[in-house]
């Protein structure tokens, strides 16, 4: 075949190519201004409602009351960056899981991995053991692991995601049981703590939770990128990710390792807040209309901190001036999307 022959045939692959790679800029500008915008939402919106011109004259550091400044720089900007953090954490860690175990159903609340974490921590707070809050998302990480490596082991009998599902959601439950008995046996003091803890929620993160939570995701969210390729691989099915070169059992290790370590940070600070892990991955497949790994991580990442953000401002604005715990929104918008991706796995199988 001449190359003449060949090149009409490629122009139109690699105009494709670039019209998608197009598509996926314009996804991601998108979703960094609507964060933009939902942010300066909720630096404004609140108990003490700050005008936008004040908005932004403080954060360019031109002026503004004492007070004002004090509420946006010491109570709402934090919040603000510890939602983009935990929501691009929670949307990429879904993503991983999903393309790991070829399961859209896959993600830490219903594999029962925050479940696992969420126990770990309770622990901590429920007996008032003396550990530095910084080692939090350790403690975290070793419960979410604890039934990651389960779920891991079962993907040995079983490639069925409903069955999956179902092994998920009976550690889970197994996991809660051990909770409420840590709660029976904990100090009443505790409890308030720990019910703010286990729904899920924004309230009260300061810089001190930013700074604890930003190296592990600035650590592992990389990570998640350069294991695009392996992801794209195990999409393929095991025996042929195999022929390919790629070690199954260990890569799923690694993939699990840090998908679960960009859980158990957010776990460890703001509790267990469901189905933004869900939801994020297979709105941005259906936008872009691929499930190459190497774009839907990050898009996935923007999706994530847009919805978690968003849920967050809601969660301050529907009953004020009382405020529900984001984990309550975020488990309202994302249960009827998976009862939907639900029957639509029993149908096909």
């Amino acid at each position: 075949m001449s190359i003449t022959q060949i090149l009409p045939r490629a122009r139109p692959t690699a105009l494709r190519r670039s019209a998608h790679l197009g598509r996926v800029m314009l996804v991601g500008l998108v979703l960094l201004g609507a964060i933009a915008v939902v942010a300066i939402l909720a630096l404004s919106r609140g108990i003490t409602a700050i005008p936008l011109a004040d908005v932004f004259a403080i954060l360019l550091g031109s002026g503004g009351e004492r007070v004002p400044r004090i509420v946006i720089w010491e109570v709402r900007l934090p919040r603000v960056l510890m939602g983009v953090l935990s929501g691009a954490a929670l949307a990429v860690s879904g993503a991983m899981l999903q393309d790991a175990l070829r399961n859209e159903l896959a993600e830490p609340g219903l594999l029962g991995v925050s479940t696992g974490a969420s126990l770990a921590v309770a622990v901590v707070v429920i007996f008032n053991i003396a550990v530095p809050v910084g080692v939090l998302p350790i403690f975290a990480l070793a419960g979410g692991l604890a039934v990651g490596f389960i779920i891991l082991f079962a993907t040995r009998l079983t490639r069925d995601p409903v069955r999956m599902i179902l092994i998920g959601a009976a550690l889970g439950a197994l996991f809660g049981a051990l909770i409420t008995v840590v709660v029976v046996l904990g100090e009443p003091e505790g409890l308030r703590v720990l019910y703010r803890f286990l729904v899920g929620s924004m309230v009260g993160r300061a810089w001190e939770d930013v700074a604890l939570v930003a190296p592990w995701i600035a650590l592992a969210l990389p990570a998640a990128l350069l294991l695009a390729r392996p992801l794209n691989l195990l999409q393929l099915g095991d025996e042929m990710a195999e022929g390919l070169g790629l070690p199954v059992f260990r890569t799923r290790l690694l993939i699990f390792l840090v998908a679960i370590a960009l859980n158990a940070a957010v776990v460890a600070l703001c509790g267990p807040i469901g189905f933004v892990a869900l939801v994020a991955p297979h709105m941005v497949r259906g936008v872009l209309r691929t499930t190459d790994a190497r774009q839907v991580l990050p898009i996935s990442a923007l999706l994530g901190a847009l919805l978690l953000t968003a849920a967050d401002l809601a969660a301050r604005e529907i009953f004020r001036p009382a405020e529900l715990p984001v984990g309550l929104v975020t488990v309202a918008l994302g249960s009827p999307i998976a009862l939907l991706l639900l029957r639509r796995l029993i149908t096909r199988h």
